[in-house]
């Protein structure tokens, strides 16, 4: 029996992709070598910079290791957290991104309010409080456009904080600049879904024939999305080989573990008790750890049912001032990033550093465990991690922390890390990361002056 690769199971109200099962044939990329699965994209930014851009932070390695190559050492770095993921990670450091930059006196001490459009981008943005916004297309976006449009959705955008201000920032810039890292052209930036019910909702809601108003009477009613496509489940069950039935059982049963996640979520913030975040949407976990860990888990289904295969994630928002308990620090996200200088203020921003690294862990050991093409997902996958600040005491946009995870088909190695030139543009290591996810005909990035070297 031959499966089609977008068969679905259908209910009242909601369709829910399948993973890639046996009865589908092989899965690969258009063009690739058989056994090769299509590439899988995050991208991942960190606002504030990080400590170890400041000159005292560069001098005890909190980001970028004191060795370049295979035998880099991450005891003293806010990598630490990665060292049992260091054969399957490439840390780049020492890039600039001077599109980040002020160009006349009017935008000096305006960088957290155009530095995230400038991340995927590696292009300066229009100072502009109206509707005449400009930048430029982002990585992700240029990748979804050409290799996400065989997906039920090209791409996703989600968030961890609010971004969903309006009119203008500071400085002259409008707030659309701080609320994304996704732009589909100059003039059309994307916006970012915090809540993880709505992810959930287009993943499975949205695809099919359910109107917002039939989620909602589900969710009232306590209801899983499995019991609205119980009997295509069947249906489908008995036509399976025993390998799929385990695969497809197995796939289901972390729909709905997700699923009672979120509900359970909802239903805490619906209980009337305090919350840490009282301004933040039901679906929205207080938690940090559990909000991004919810959102990976989202992400990985996304995969495995290939409903989409980009993916961009904003960690934070510019100026936030979180505090992160259980990174050890008891400061304000935004004034700890602002440490004078001051070597115990800088180990302080370090510790949050830190903390946020180790939420990736978390997403490449599932990416590790996941069966893709001949080898695993981390095999094909292609996480980007990193901020368009250096060091955020001076606002200065010099020794980026910037790193990535997975080797993208084959084409990363991984295991190195690679200190650039001096005034290299992260724009450059950018273009060749488009080089190795296929778009070989591209000739520049934003302001990139050239191709980054992976040796």
């Amino acid at each position: 029996m031959f499966l089609s690769r977008r068969e679905v199971l259908k209910g009242m109200g909601a369709t829910v992709a399948l993973p890639f099962l046996e009865a589908m044939g092989r899965l690969r990329a258009v063009g690739a070598s058989a056994g090769q699965a299509p590439i899988k994209l995050i991208c991942i930014e960190q606002v504030h910079g990080a400590a170890g851009s400041s000159i005292f932070g560069a001098q005890q390695n909190l980001w970028a290791p004191a060795t370049t190559g295979r035998t880099f050492d991450l005891s003293s770095s806010s990598l630490k957290p990665l060292e049992a993921w260091r054969d399957h990670i490439t840390i780049i450091s020492n890039c600039d991104v001077p599109s980040a930059d002020p160009t006349d006196a009017r935008e000096i001490g305006g960088d957290h309010f155009r530095s995230s459009a400038t991340y995927l981008t590696q292009t300066y943005p229009k100072r502009t409080e109206g509707s005449d916004i400009e930048c430029g297309i982002s990585l992700d976006q240029l990748h979804a456009q050409r290799f996400g449009q065989d997906t039920p959705i090209p791409s996703m955008q989600l968030c961890i904080e609010n971004v969903d201000q309006s009119g203008g920032c500071g400085y002259g810039y409008s707030c659309v600049y701080t609320d994304t890292i996704s732009w589909a052209s100059p003039t059309k930036p994307l916006p970012m879904i915090r809540d993880p019910r709505v992810v959930f909702d287009q993943m499975f809601g949205v695809l099919g024939s359910g109107s917002a108003q039939e989620r909602r009477e589900r969710r009232q009613e306590d209801l899983s999305i499995l019991d609205w496509v119980r009997e295509s489940s069947k249906r489908l069950e008995r036509r399976l080989g025993a390998a799929d039935r385990v695969r497809l059982a197995d796939y289901l049963d972390n729909v709905r573990e997700i699923e009672r996640r979120l509900q359970a979520v909802e239903k805490r913030n619906d209980s009337g008790d305090p919350r840490e975040l009282p301004m933040a949407p039901r679906g929205v976990p207080d938690s940090f750890a559990d909000h991004v860990k919810l959102m990976f888990d989202l992400q990985m289904l996304a995969f495995r049912s290939d409903i989409t295969r980009v993916f961009s994630f904003k960690l934070g928002r510019d100026g936030s001032n979180r505090v992160y308990k259980e990174s050890g620090s008891t400061g304000a996200f935004h004034i700890v990033s602002h440490h004078a200088e001051n070597p115990e203020r800088v180990r302080e921003l370090a510790k949050i550093n830190e903390y946020h690294v180790s939420m990736l862990p978390y997403l490449l050991k599932q990416l590790k465990e996941t069966p893709d093409g001949d080898g695993t997902m981390l095999d094909n996958a292609l996480v980007i991690y990193g901020s368009p600040m250096g060091n955020p005491n001076q606002h200065n946009h010099k020794r980026v922390p910037f790193l990535v995870a997975g080797h993208a088909g084959g084409a990363i190695k991984g295991g190195v890390h690679l200190k650039a030139k001096n005034g290299t543009p992260l724009s450059n290591v950018m273009l060749s990361l488009l080089h190795t996810l296929g778009h070989d005909d591209l000739q520049r990035f934003g302001d990139s002056e050239g191709t980054f070297s992976w040796e």
